[in-house]
């Protein structure tokens, strides 16, 4: 088993549902073809270098997965299909890779995704309670303000 990359530019102007068909057809051929999906990363939409199919704008989408040359064929086949992929590009990451190493590597990829949604909540609870405390010194400040000008005023008495 071999470990790929396949980046690819989907039509800027297809509808969100249509997208998302594309996204799951290419996940349900992965499958089909016994691989392992590792990683699908949305890039979102982007300018193209040069115009492509009269488009100068296209949604860009890389999935990293493990898997054989004939699961490369049948994706390339498909992409090749459809019109709604201006281009796509295959790379070999890996050459020697186990289906076991690939599991590894995915549920490491699910921890590392956990800790960074952990680390973010627990910052946002931070930014929370720092704006409670600057909330309440604001607050506290007029009180303040308002005992220092007594003190003063009760000490310009007693002179």
């Amino acid at each position: 088993m071999r470990k790929y990359e396949t980046v690819f530019i989907s039509d800027p102007d297809l509808k969100d549902q249509a997208r998302l068909d594309l996204f799951d057809k290419v996940r349900d051929i992965i499958a089909k073809e016994k691989g392992i999906l590792l990683d699908f990363e949305e890039w979102g939409n982007k300018k193209l270098a040069y115009e492509i199919k009269k488009k100068f704008r296209g949604h860009y989408a890389c999935v990293t997965y493990g898997g054989t040359g004939a699961l490369i064929s049948e994706l390339e086949r498909n992409f090749r299909l459809t019109d709604d992929v201006l281009k796509f590009m295959t790379i070999l990451l890996s050459d020697d890779v186990t289906a076991e190493q690939l599991e590894k590597e995915v549920q490491d990829a699910q921890k590392a995704e956990e800790a960074e949604e952990k680390a973010k909540e627990a910052a946002i609870e931070a930014a929370k309670e720092k704006a409670v405390e600057k909330k309440a010194e604001v607050e506290e400040a007029p009180e303040k303000e308002a005992k220092v000008e007594e003190t003063e005023e009760q000490e310009e008495k007693t002179e």
